[in-house]
């Protein structure tokens, strides 16, 4: 068995060594890095999760109404924008901007430069809701970070966005 495995190692190199193992003609090499990377998905998906818990948020929800508080004041985007930025398909954007509407985070109005158009905006009660979980995720990310030292952070920054870029071309 891998060291690594049997001394203070992770579940990621009990698994690695155990596939080494049994399969010693597959190069196991990628799953030190992806199962590491999934692992940390569902750790903060979880942390997410509970953040827009506090704030009584879905994380869709999160994800619509911060993509119109980035957007800057009026806090103001094209239902087209909001699919583009958040990547469902315009007919599941319409019933989330309707569930939302329905709880007083969002509301519609008709495009100045459009009659047909229309423009989803923020209303104080969801300004004040996507400030608030944004806050308390960022406290719960930083607290994930606290495991690297601040100096590699940029590190990693970087070499995830090189493997990520494959997907966003």
């Amino acid at each position: 068995m891998d060291e690594t495995a049997t001394n203070g190692g992770d579940e990621v190199d009990r698994i690695v060594a155990a596939w080494r193992r049994e399969r010693p003609d597959l190069d196991v090499e990628p799953l030190t890095v992806f199962s590491r990377v999934s692992r940390l998905a569902r750790h903060l998906d979880r942390a997410r999760r509970g953040a827009f818990d506090r704030y009584a948020l879905e994380t869709w929800e999160f994800d619509v109404l911060s993509a119109l508080r980035r957007a800057g004041e009026p806090y103001r985007l094209s239902p087209g924008v909001l699919v583009a930025q958040t990547l469902v398909t315009s007919g599941t954007m319409t019933n989330r901007i309707d569930r939302l509407e329905k709880r007083g985070l969002v509301e519609r109005h008709r495009s100045p430069d459009d009659r047909r158009g229309v423009l989803v905006q923020l209303t104080g009660a969801g300004l004040e809701r996507v400030d608030a979980a944004m806050s308390d995720l960022l406290d719960v990310e930083a607290r994930v970070l606290d495991a690297l030292p601040p100096a590699v952070r940029p590190q990693l920054a970087a070499l995830l966005r090189t493997v990520v870029a494959q997907f966003d071309e």
